[in-house]
């Protein structure tokens, strides 16, 4: 990328307004609404920006994280900025490219077509309709990847870290793409309950459950780490048995070795270790205990503890690789309050913090 962290090539203009916000600018105060933790930064002077994804077409349990991206944004005013790791890293910029109105939309459209084939399919009465709402399903999919692909990579040349939010687990497929064209390969650190390694789960090319098999089909992942893996298929077995890039840490043996007295800090060296010098992380809500996210679309009872998770980010920097981005998928809201978002909210910051960290953009500015 050609921006190394080394702020001295902005504009001078930029650099003093960026310093005039953080001089003027109370982290312990109240946050502003409508903006991401309430910070007084915009795109352009943000070091890491969030896009948002509100996307859920092919959910094949509950439904909401469309939702999740807004919920999220109003959820990360009541997060503090305060970081024990990175104290002070608000002030390298941090910010969310406007929600669009216009992909939710398509969401909820596909959606309900996608609702429909899917009665078909269970009634086995696809027939001529139901085909051709699987197609209209699976070109909107294709759209939203194209779509995501070209603002992630026009992001990236702005030198930007980036930090995708869905929407579902389909979301950060375009953002991989991107990411392959400014890095060649690296390895993805999937925390998640499920594999999603299922070929067109459904019918629907782009499903959920088959982001990390169409991951593995760009060419770009030279290692796939999953941790917290507790609901898959025979199918997804046989591919983890037959491709030497998957490595999976099922939940049933992480839990079993800590009955028997390994520690955390024992697995999470190994799981490091596994890793290439670059990783992207990508975390769906419901690798983490349901307690954390029981409005998820697909929740599965075990998990992850959501600080064992940011343990193993920490891991992965302090080994000397570099995190070069992430998404965070899967966060939907429930009718009850807000917790589900807040917990993503909190999340989230800490992972963009990070994600700012591993790249050399954690520079103190002063007027």
């Amino acid at each position: 990328m050609g921006h190394t962290g080394d702020l001295t090539a902005l504009p001078l203009l930029a650099m003093t307004t960026k310093n005039a916000k953080i001089a003027d600018f109370d982290p312990s105060g109240l946050a502003a609404p409508g903006a991401l933790y309430g910070l007084p930064f915009d795109q352009e002077d943000s070091e890491v920006v969030v896009f948002p994804v509100p996307w859920e077409v092919t959910v094949s349990y509950a439904s909401g994280t469309a939702n999740g991206p807004a919920a999220v944004l109003e959820a990360s005013a009541q997060v503090d900025l305060f970081d024990p790791r990175t104290p002070d890293a608000w002030k390298m910029g941090l910010s969310m490219v406007p929600l669009s109105l216009k992909w939710h939309e398509k969401s909820d459209r596909n959606r309900e077509r996608a609702v429909e084939y899917l009665e078909m399919l269970g009634q086995n009465t696809v027939g001529k309709r139901g085909t051709k709402l699987l197609e209209k399903v699976n070109e909107s999919c294709a759209e939203m990847i194209q779509w995501v692909e070209e603002r992630t990579t026009a992001l990236l040349e702005e030198g930007k870290l980036v930090a995708l939010l869905g929407g579902d687990h389909s979301t950060p497929l375009g953002y991989i793409r991107a990411l392959g064209k400014v890095h060649g390969t690296f390895g993805i650190l999937q925390i998640d309950a499920h594999m999603d390694l299922r070929e067109a789960y459904e019918g629907f090319t782009y499903s959920h459950a088959s982001i990390m098999y169409n991951a593995l089909q760009t060419g770009h992942i030279s290692h796939l780490v999953q941790v917290g893996i507790r609901d898959f298929c025979q199918e997804e077995v046989d591919l983890v048995a037959n491709d030497p890039r998957i490595q999976v840490h099922y939940d049933r043996d992480l839990k079993h070795a800590a009955f028997r007295g390994e520690l955390w800090t024992e697995r999470v060296q190994n799981i490091v270790k596994s890793l290439p010098e670059k990783v992207y992380l990508s975390f769906d809500i419901d690798g983490l205990d349901p307690k954390l996210c029981p409005n998820t679309g697909t929740p599965v009872a075990g998990g992850l503890e959501a600080e064992q998770v940011l343990f193993l980010v920490e891991s992965v920097l302090d080994s000397g690789r570099t995190l070069i981005g992430l998404d965070l998928n899967e966060i939907a809201p429930g009718p009850e309050g807000d917790w589900d978002a807040n917990v993503g909210a909190r999340l989230l910051y800490r992972l963009c913090n990070l994600l700012g960290e591993s790249n050399g953009r954690l520079r103190t500015f002063v007027p």
